[in-house]
């Protein structure tokens, strides 16, 4: 039957796709939060979009399925597929093709009650002929109008509907590819490359960070919220915790990690007064409510506080005191290891770098949370002379941790 397979609700989705790819190698009896059969309904759903790309593997457990993707190989994200699969029903898909052949060109302009009789006659040589309102009709035109699809223009006291106009330059593949795999929300390049010619694709992407495709409806929803200034309800996940939380909040920037590609939204959190960092995977089931006065003013705050920030963490208590940590570690390099200083120059996001002579170099900052910055300071370990935080117990455990790299590897130890 036409138009069976019907997805009511892509959060589904979004949360076994995340099971199968990010987490991965759970088998059919671990799924204790959905029942065995739903289990198989989405499995074998992902199977018809990704069955290329599904494995599994046999444990005491019994058979884990999981989703592998070499990135090295290849070069569109195959998630989108899942993105692509919209929920509809038959009248929707029915409106929508008689929709657009009576409005088949954008020549064509015509009124509400016009439409309505045209999509009549399409369905009156059927025994029994769907029944489309004038409601279900005005609300659709209204959807697609604010989609950009269908324009709409007042004439005296009638709106009058046409099709757009869209005509995409013949060279702009390129683009879409690139567009599509490395930009926040790339599902819209992928639907436009769809309708593009076959062509070469000429990009090949070292670090491919595709899994952000199944958060791209979340994303859409963000940024629509912050274009509006809306606050928003949002649902935040604590894997740690366990348990979800509902959450008032003002979104105000999206931060993406070049390092991991992770995506996490920075917004206003009134309950606690503070802006917050919130992991976008973890978040679900947006409402977009009234738009605030205050948008642009925790934009700038957002703004200001970037100077201090190194990664997502913006702690400045519910008063607006700023609580900052100092950083400050010296490098010495020899005389040909000049691209050492142009790395840390380009490299660090925040913070000065201070010559002492030829061969030695303090870079130092003010931020939020030290421990942002640890994982890039340990790749000058060899060269690093002297180290000072003033967060003295973080700056413990990266000594001990030396310290024991240094045991486990035998350094500095006098053979007999």
């Amino acid at each position: 039957m036409a138009y069976s397979e019907l997805i009511k609700n892509f959060e589904n989705i979004r949360e076994y796709m995340r099971e199968f790819y990010v987490y991965g190698f759970k088998s059919r009896n671990e799924y204790t939060g959905k029942s065995a059969r739903s289990y198989d309904d989405e499995r074998r759903r992902m199977e018809s979009w990704l069955g290329e790309h599904m494995s599994f593997v046999r444990g005491s457990e019994g058979k884990n399925v999981f989703i592998s993707i070499d990135s090295r190989i290849v070069t569109h994200n195959p998630l989108y597929k899942a993105l692509k699969s919209k929920s509809f029903t038959d009248k929707d898909i029915t409106l929508h093709f008689i929709l657009f052949d009576i409005l088949c060109s954008p020549d064509i302009s015509l009124c509400l009650s016009e439409i309505m009789e045209r999509a009549d006659a399409y369905l009156s040589g059927f025994d029994e002929p769907m029944l489309f309102d004038e409601s279900t009709l005005r609300k659709k035109l209204k959807e697609y109008t604010e989609l950009g699809i269908i324009k709409a223009q007042k004439s005296g006291r009638k709106m009058l509907y046409r099709r757009s106009e869209h005509e995409m330059p013949d060279d702009i593949n390129d683009v879409l590819h690139y567009f599509s795999e490395a930009m926040p929300v790339g599902v819209i390049g992928s639907y436009l490359l769809d309708k593009q010619k076959e062509h070469n694709d000429f990009f090949g992407f070292k670090h491919h960070y595709i899994t952000s495709a199944i958060d791209s409806n979340v994303l859409a929803m963000l940024f629509s919220a912050m274009q509006k200034k809306s606050i928003i309800t949002v649902t935040n996940h604590s894997r740690h915790f366990d348990r979800d939380t509902r959450l008032r909040l003002i979104p105000l920037r999206i931060f993406i990690s070049t390092q991991n590609g992770r995506q996490h939204l920075l917004a206003y959190d009134a309950e606690y007064n503070r802006i917050k960092s919130f992991r976008v995977d973890y978040l679900s089931d947006i409402e977009i409510k009234e738009s605030t006065p205050r948008f642009d003013e925790l934009r700038a705050e957002l703004d200001s506080m970037q100077s201090k920030i190194w990664g997502v963490t913006a702690n400045r208590d519910k008063y607006g005191r700023d609580h900052t940590e100092y950083v400050e570690f010296t490098v010495h390099i020899d005389e040909d290891e000049a691209h050492i200083i142009r790395r840390l120059e380009r490299e660090k996001r925040i913070g000065h770098i201070d010559k002492i002579d030829d061969n030695t170099y303090r870079f130092h900052a003010e931020v939020y949370d030290t421990s942002e910055l640890v994982p890039w300071i340990r790749t000058f370990i060899c060269r690093i002379t002297d180290l000072d935080f003033s967060n003295k117990e973080l700056e413990k455990r990266f000594k001990d941790d030396i310290e024991e790299m240094y045991r486990i590897y035998g350094i500095g130890e006098v053979s007999e």
